[in-house]
């Protein structure tokens, strides 16, 4: 694993308004950046359901404190063979937008690398050719050192009809043992919190732990 540019103490960092923080991590030897905005957690990959009948790139389904969330592997997602599960795996818990409702998604990581800060102009356009992530799905390039990051749109990763896959394959459980339960749009307190706990979260992964 890479060793991180940078050291988080979860201290709150003023940043201008153009600077968005966003976490990276890898996935098939490729580097990529969700907001960290998006981001809720970070979790250690334990024991994953695989549900019949979802789409291949639909890696199982994980229990997080009582709720049953779908697992997505990206590498199958984007064209590439099944992410194979080491000592630095681990669950990306993000929240992605669906018609207006907040849904929470994990997105399996062959490993954490580390918190950056990006302004407006230092991210650039995706080129049309070089990457094997359709274009619509990336907000752009970003700068980490000497290469780059693809700076995921995480919303639009998933398609309509994907997103219903997806959100099926987590219900059918949880309806399954009556426990079906939404998870409400969070406070800007606790996403304060949560932007927190990542960055510690990303420290510890960091350090292969």
């Amino acid at each position: 694993m890479p060793a991180p540019h940078q050291v988080y103490d979860g201290g709150e960092k003023q940043l201008p308004v153009s600077t968005v923080q966003y976490l990276t991590f890898f996935t098939a030897g490729e580097e990529y950046a969700i907001g960290i905005g998006k981001v809720s957690e970070i979790v250690e990959f334990e024991a994953v359901t695989t549900v019949p009948n979802t789409p291949v790139w639909i890696r199982g389904v994980t229990n997080l404190r009582g709720k049953v969330i779908p697992v997505v592997d990206l590498a199958v997602k984007f064209g590439m063979p099944t992410s194979r599960i080491s000592k630095f795996s681990c669950i990306i818990i993000a929240e992605v937008t669906f018609e207006g409702e907040i849904l929470t998604m994990g997105v399996l990581a062959d490993s954490v690398s580390q918190v950056i800060d990006l302004a407006a102009e230092e991210i650039a356009e995706t080129p049309a050719f070089g990457t094997r992530v359709k274009t619509e799905y990336l907000l752009g390039m970003g700068a980490v050192g000497k290469k780059f990051c693809l700076i995921l749109d995480i919303d639009k990763v998933l398609s309509a009809d994907e997103f219903l896959a997806a959100t099926e394959s987590a219900a059918n459980p949880i309806a399954a043992d009556g426990a079906a339960e939404k998870v409400p749009a969070r406070g800007a307190k606790e996403q304060d919190a949560s932007k927190r706990d990542v960055r510690k979260n990303a420290a510890h992964f960091e350090a292969g732990a």
